[in-house]
């Protein structure tokens, strides 16, 4: 029986298949870091991080190498840094690494940290982290790219107060700061105050908004805050009020506000990507002394007329009587109507308030103290809006050993009323009721003066229109000399008062805001020499609406073919204030880019290289357009584009509506390519064959062209190979080694295409497709793909008939119990001389299916399938031969054989033909033994006998030789016997 073994060669190739199916359920190599695109600011830090794992050692030290990928180069990799080699960067990076300026921290075996301590403009792009393989097997990723945006700091923070501040303990503290942003991406804004105590080196937080809007309190003013004596209130989009109700002498120090800006990337996490501090305000608090006692007071106010005329004078005294007067300080206010007109302090220092400043500083205004409890007030001329009620108010002042005052319990007087009546003048002044100004935009007010005889002054007055209760405050005013007038609130405000004309006032302020509603008033009055003689006014209610600026945003062809310009055009209407205007484009809709961001002062600050870009402002009379002109369109520069307004007005920024979106969508060009190819093919086996395929159209001069053959057989299609742009070739993966080299494809001269396939098979027949890719190159320097054109032609491999043929030749065969029969297998006539030869031997038992008995392979190997006594024979090279031994009954049966031809192909052996030989009936008989058996005892007795006889025989024949020797004179003859040993012929396989 025949035993197959597998070679040594074979088990260790089943021994490496098993340890990689082993190793499919280890861990891959995944190389992580964070998910972008990530949005930092210009100049501000930046962070990557980026950890590996699945390697086998994970102990060891893993080197990583960081190399970025910008938008104007975006084939190129440029090295940065790496944990493995010093001089890794390149030169425009080398030297940020040296001074420290860009590093790595290593955070743990497996993973680093990537900083860049301030952000360049070129330093945006795409950020490769690589990790070195320190392992002989590649399995994963070993590096990961993350996308990283830099844009402008827009985030603005201010605090209008003054530098300096003083209170004394137990006094309340109001703080107001402004802070927002232009950024165009979703953020979020954190603010806080904070205290740097004196005697401290670092400031605490006092309260603090954070991002989601929760407010908190910072450590040491958690009980005050829970008492309501601290506050934050935030005041419309961007104004912010701190208010301490209870100053503490440990609230010395230094207070400023801060504000935060946040950005959300695609992890969900919040990162700050600006901060910024206003102005430090130094606060001091002084500590209050307790008085032991208070002095009775009784104030009393006195009008020396209380029936006046305009134009003449109001003269108002005021007296102190109490029990301790010598040594004691006095604060003194005169008040009309509430409103404090001005007040003498304890050293008798005057302030007047702001509603009649302006008059003081004309000489309309007097007071001051006349005696150790007189005061007076003198008001000249009159107006009839100075009629109404007047009282004094005082307060005890004590003088500590600092010398500071701390002031005591107030008293008023009771109230004197006067009464002004106008006089008869021809002076008029006329100027419009109502007046409406949008917000940012120029107010201008206008009064026309007539009956006019001698030198005029105006004040230009406001009221608030929350107040409408409140007395007019001077704004800013014009003397008798033309001299400009105004007060500190409007200073900063750019605000302007001319006289273009002898008898027009114009009044001009800049920027308003929505608090700047109110009622304006021109007061004008006629002076004869230094005498007033008549004044006159006249109000116009102003409303500042909020800005309404409409964004709309239209493109003349937002269809374009790739190199074609495209205009986008931004119209903006509203008020004529300046704007500053952001494109940004969205490709997809996870990422929006800045494109670029145009000033209110003209300064342009580019996101996207200029180049490709180029802009212009057109100015009508009801809105500015701005214009984007995308210079060559390419697929870089399709997608929705944007514009975003915004306007800085009082040091905030304000974010106005933004435009719609406008897609601009980059076509290709139409292209005229068309082939030719032969539509039928046929060849022998093992011929040469050439297919083409070729160019019949007219094409662009730039265009590359990309070929791809593929074999469709059976409903499936394969690639054979490919030749890129470049005329780089490559093979399909379903193509082994042995096959691809009878392939082979070229270009021919007249833009022809040629695959050549030698010693065909009958395998290679189906339909060849050839499909050609026509390429063209961008502005931008890209290729795209601009069309792909197929034809087919079909091949048909002519095969040659199979010539196989066996002896059919039939019989029967009795034999008996353990008589060798033998079972032959001759080939008559063979396809080739190459041919190869599987021989099966077969065996049927009665009604039983046909079942192998014993196969000889091509290759000259056997397989036995049943438990046979088998002899093999081959004694020439169609001649085939199997000799059953020692067969029982149970062999009987029919056997014949079938030959499977096989012929040598480019591809491997291919089976040609297969033929059978004829039948042979055997049957083995048991009987025929027992014949045999007795036939030879019967046989052996018979030879006995004869063996008997023939020496009898013998005796007699030698008595009578030596009786006729003696008569007999002639000697003896020899000759040759006519016995031949035969023996029985076996094929040569042996037993």
């Amino acid at each position: 029986m025949m035993r197959l073994s597998l070679p040594s060669v074979w088990r260790a190739k089943v021994l490496l298949c098993l340890n990689l199916l082993l190793q499919c359920g280890e861990a891959r190599v995944q190389t992580e870091a964070q998910a972008g695109p990530l949005y930092r600011v210009l100049g501000a830090p930046l962070a990557i991080s980026c950890n590996v794992s699945g390697f086998r050692d994970e102990a060891s030290v893993k080197h990583f190498s960081f190399y970025i990928n910008k938008p104007a180069n975006p084939g190129l990799d440029i090295n940065i840094i790496s944990t493995n080699d010093r001089g890794f960067g390149f030169a425009i990076y080398q030297q940020r690494v040296r001074s420290g300026e860009i590093f790595i921290t290593r955070v743990s075996p497996n993973s680093v940290i990537f900083e860049i301590q301030s952000l360049q403009r070129g330093d945006e792009g795409d950020y490769d982290c690589s990790v070195e393989n320190s392992e002989y097997t590649y399995d994963g990723s070993y590096s990961v790219k993350t996308a990283v945006k830099v844009i402008d700091d827009s985030l603005s923070v201010s605090s209008p107060a003054s530098t300096s501040l003083s209170f004394n303990e137990g006094e309340a503290l109001t703080l107001t700061c402004q802070a927002s942003s232009n950024t165009i991406q979703h953020t979020h804004l954190s603010f806080a105050w904070y205290l740097q105590r004196d005697g401290e080196d670092d400031a605490r937080p006092v309260i603090s908004l954070d991002r989601d809007f929760t407010l908190r309190p910072g450590r040491g003013f958690e009980a005050r805050y829970q008492a309501g004596l601290v506050r934050l209130d935030k005041l419309g989009e961007a104004t912010y009020r701190l208010k301490v109700s209870q100053l503490e002498l440990s609230d010395q120090g230094k207070i400023h506000c801060q504000a935060q800006e946040w950005i959300q990337d695609p992890d969900r996490s919040w990162y700050p990507i600006a901060t910024k501090d206003a102005e430090k305000i130094t606060l001091e608090v002084k500590a209050r002394e307790v008085k032991p006692d208070s002095l009775s007071l009784a104030v009393r106010i006195l009008a020396q007329h209380t029936a006046l005329q305009e134009g003449q004078e109001l003269l108002l005294s005021c007296s102190i009587d109490t029990s301790n007067l010598e040594g004691s300080f006095f604060s003194v206010a005169f008040l009309r109507e509430g409103v404090e007109l001005a007040r003498i302090g304890p050293t008798g220092v005057l302030s007047v308030g702001p509603e009649y400043s302006g008059r003081e500083n004309q000489g309309e205004l007097r007071a001051a103290r006349t005696g150790s409890r007189d005061y007076r007030l003198i008001l000249r001329p009159v107006r009839t809006e100075d009629q109404g009620e007047y009282k004094c108010r005082v307060w005890p002042e004590e003088r500590g050993l600092d010398g500071v005052f701390t002031r005591g319990a107030s008293q008023d007087s009771s109230s004197q009323l006067v009464s002004i009546s106008a006089t008869d003048s021809g002076l008029s002044v006329k100027m419009q009721d109502a007046a409406s100004v949008a917000e940012g935009d120029r107010l201008r007010l206008a009064c026309e003066v007539e009956g006019v005889k001698g030198r005029l002054t105006v004040a230009w007055q406001y009221k608030s229109s929350s107040t409408p209760a409140a007395l007019f405050t001077n704004v800013i005013g014009l003397s008798q000399e033309g001299v400009i007038e105004e007060t500190e609130e409007f200073r900063s405000r750019g605000a302007r008062a001319t006289r273009p004309a002898a008898n027009v006032f114009v009044f001009e302020l800049d920027e308003v805001k929505l608090s700047d509603s109110g009622v304006y008033q021109c007061a004008v009055s006629e002076w004869n020499t230094n005498s007033k003689v008549h004044s006159q006014s006249q109000a116009a209610a102003v409303t500042v609406t909020p800005l309404d600026t409409k964004v709309v945003l239209i493109s003349r062809n937002n269809k374009a073919s790739v190199g074609d310009d495209v205009d986008i055009m931004c119209r903006i209407r509203g008020p004529h204030i300046p704007v500053t205007v952001t494109w940004s484009l969205q490709r997809d809709a996870a990422t929006l880019d800045n494109i670029l961001t145009v000033y209110a002062d003209g300064a342009v600050s580019w996101s996207f290289s200029q180049h490709h870009y180029q802009l212009k402002v057109e100015k009508q009379n009801q809105q500015v357009i701005h214009y984007l002109q995308i210079v060559g369109a390419s697929q870089r520069e399709a997608g929705k584009y944007q514009c975003s307004v915004s306007v800085f007005l009082h040091n905030v920024h304000k974010k106005l509506s933004q435009s719609n979106q406008v897609a601009v969508v980059v076509e290709n060009p139409e292209s005229e390519l068309a082939l030719s190819s032969p539509p039928v093919l046929k060849t022998n086996v093992n011929m040469d064959i050439s297919i083409a395929c070729s160019i019949i159209s007219k094409v662009s001069v730039s265009s590359l062209y990309a070929v791809t053959w593929e074999l469709q057989q059976d409903g499936t299609n394969k690639t054979i190979a490919r030749s890129d742009r470049h005329a780089a070739v490559t093979f399909g993966p379903q193509f082994e080694e042995n096959q691809r080299q009878r392939i082979s494809m070229i270009r021919t001269k007249g833009r022809g295409f040629e695959l050549t396939v030698r010693q065909v098979t009958s395998t290679d027949g189906g339909i060849y497709v050839c499909k050609v890719e026509e390429w063209l190159q961008d502005p931008r320097g890209d290729w795209y793909l601009l069309t792909t054109v197929s034809r087919a032609s079909k091949l048909t491999v002519i095969e040659p008939e199979p010539n196989l043929l066996l002896v059919k030749q039939e019989g029967e065969l009795n034999v008996s119990l353990s008589q060798n029969f033998m079972i032959p297998c001759h080939i008559a006539r063979q396809s080739s001389n190459e041919s190869r030869f599987q021989v099966t031997w077969f065996w049927q038992k009665q009604a039983e299916s046909e079942r192998p008995i014993f196969t000889v392979h091509r290759n000259s190997t056997f397989q036995q399938s049943l438990r046979f006594d088998l002899r093999f024979d081959h004694p020439l090279p169609n001649q085939f031969s199997v000799t059953v031994l020692k067969p029982n009954p149970e062999k009987s049966g029919t056997y014949f054989c079938e030959v499977e031809e096989w012929l040598p192909s480019p591809s491997g052996w291919r089976r040609a033909a297969v033929d059978r030989s004829g039948e042979l009936i055997v049957r083995v008989s048991e009987k025929g033994h027992a014949e045999a058996v007795s036939g030879c005892n019967s046989a052996v007795w018979i030879a006995v006998v004869v063996i008997i006889l023939i020496l009898l025989i013998a005796v007699v024949v030698l008595l009578m030789v030596k009786i006729c020797r003696g008569k007999m004179s002639g000697g003896k003859k020899a000759g040759q016997s006519l016995w031949a040993e035969q023996h029985a012929l076996k094929p040569s396989g042996g037993d």
